[in-house]
C-alpha cells in the first residue's frame, strides 16, 4: 500500500528560563514591553506532523511518502528520515526560505512565550500530487495533516479530483479555518482523525451533526486521551479502544501523530480497524514515554510482547508477521 504523508515539516527550538517570566514584567507598562530572558539550555528537535507520522510508519517497516516544503537547511533532517524508511524525493525545497520554526521558552511555572515561523510551509500549497503518484507507480491513500491552509485545500481537492482515497487531519489549522474551509477538507474523506475538541470543534464550526459527518466520511476514529479512542464507521458500528499502559511519562509532544502513524501502518498491512487502533495506541505510549516525538526506539519483539500484554496474544500474534523494524 503506497502512503503519502502531508502536512508541515518543522524543527523546534526548544529553551529552559530558570525564573518566571512574571518577576520581569512592569504593572503599567505591558503595552511597551522589552525583555530579553537568559536561558540555561537549548534542545533543537525534529518536528512537524508530516515527518512525525512517517517516522512512526517507518519504525515499523513501512516505507510512506513525505510531501511538503522546507528549506535548504533541510538535508540533515532530510538523513536521518531516510534512514528510517521514510521517501523524502517528494519533499519540494525552497530556494528562499528556511524550514519553519517553532521556537519557545518555557519558565519554572510551564508558562511559555513562543513563535512560530511559517518559512518554506508556505510553498507547500505549489506542490501538486499527480507527480508523486506517477513516480512511485500510484497512491493508494493520502493523508492530507495541518500545513499551509491553502495546500491543505489543493491536496484534498486533488484527491477528490482524481480519485485517490484520504485522510482528513486538519488538526491545529481547525482553529484558523471557517466552516466552509473545513466542509472542504473533510467532505468525502475516507478517514476522519480528530481528538475529542477537534472533533467538537468541527461541529460547531460546520454546523454539521454527528449524523451528518457520518454522511460526509467512511470512518471517524476520534481520540480520547488517557480513555483511548473511539472508531464510528458510516453503517453505525462503534468500536472503543483503550489505550495501552505506559511505563513512564515524560512528554505527551507528538502522540497523536505516533497515533495515526501506527493506524495508517495497520490499514497498510490490511488488519482490523480495532487492531488500527491498537497498534496506534502502542505506538504513542512511546512516544509519551520519551522526549521528543522522534527519539523512541522499537525492539520488534518487546513491541510485539507490550502489544500482547495490552490486547492480547492473538491480537499480537495476527500483527507479528507484519512488522519489520528498521536499525538505525
Amino acid at each position: 500500500m503506497k502512503i503519502a504523508i502531508t502536512g508541515s515539516i518543522a524543527t523546534d527550538h526548544l529553551m529552559r528560563f530558570p525564573g518566571r517570566f512574571r518577576d520581569s514584567f512592569v504593572e503599567g507598562k505591558l503595552d511597551r514591553i522589552s525583555l530579553s530572558f537568559l536561558v540555561e539550555d537549548l534542545e533543537v528537535r525534529r518536528g512537524g506532523v508530516a515527518p512525525n507520522i512517517a517516522f512512526g510508519m517507518g519504525m515499523l517497516g513501512l516505507h510512506p511518502v513525505l510531501v511538503g516544503a522546507v528549506g535548504a537547511d533541510f538535508v540533515d533532517y532530510r538523513s536521518w528520515l531516510e534512514r528510517h524508511n521514510v521517501d523524502t524525493e517528494s519533499v519540494h525545497v525552497s530556494e528562499t526560505r528556511h524550514t519553519a520554526r517553532f521556537i519557545c521558552t518555557t519558565d519554572d511555572e510551564a508558562n511559555q512565550l513562543a513563535s512560530f515561523y511559517p518559512g518554506a510551509m508556505s510553498e507547500a500549497r505549489d506542490i501538486e500530487l499527480q507527480p508523486i503518484a506517477e513516480r512511485i507507480g500510484g497512491l493508494d491513500l493520502v493523508l492530507v495533516g495541518p500545513n499551509d491552509p491553502e495546500a491543505m485545500l489543493r491536496h484534498t481537492d486533488e484527491c477528490r479530483f482524481r480519485g485517490i482515497p484520504f485522510v482528513a487531519d486538519p488538526s491545529q489549522q481547525l482553529a484558523r479555518m471557517d466552516g466552509e474551509d473545513i466542509k472542504a477538507l473533510v467532505n468525502g474523506a475516507t478517514y476522519l482523525f480528530t481528538n475529542d475538541y477537534e472533533s467538537s470543534l468541527i461541529e460547531q464550526k460546520t454546523g454539521w451533526t454527528q449524523a451528518d459527518i457520518a454522511t460526509k466520511v467512511a470512518v471517524r476514529v476520534t481520540t480520547l486521551g488517557a480513555k483511548g479512542s473511539k472508531i464510528e464507521t458510516a453503517d453505525g458500528a462503534v468500536i472503543h479502544v483503550p489505550v495501552a499502559k505506559e511505563e513512564q511519562i515524560l512528554d505527551p509532544t507528538g502522540v497523536g501523530d505516533a497515533y495515526r502513524a501506527g493506524f495508517l501502518a495497520g490499514l497498510a498491512w490490511g488488519v482490523s480497524l480495532e487492531r488500527c487502533a491498537q497498534i496506534g495506541s502502542l505506538l504513542a505510549t512511546y512516544v509519551i514515554e520519551t522526549v521528543g516525538t522522534q527519539e523512541y526506539h522499537i525492539a520488534q519483539q518487546l513491541f510485539l510482547d507490550r502489544f500482547a500484554h495490552a490486547y492480547g496474544a492473538d491480537a499480537s500474534a495476527e500483527i507479528a508477521a507484519f512488522i519489520n523494524c528498521p536499525r538505525g
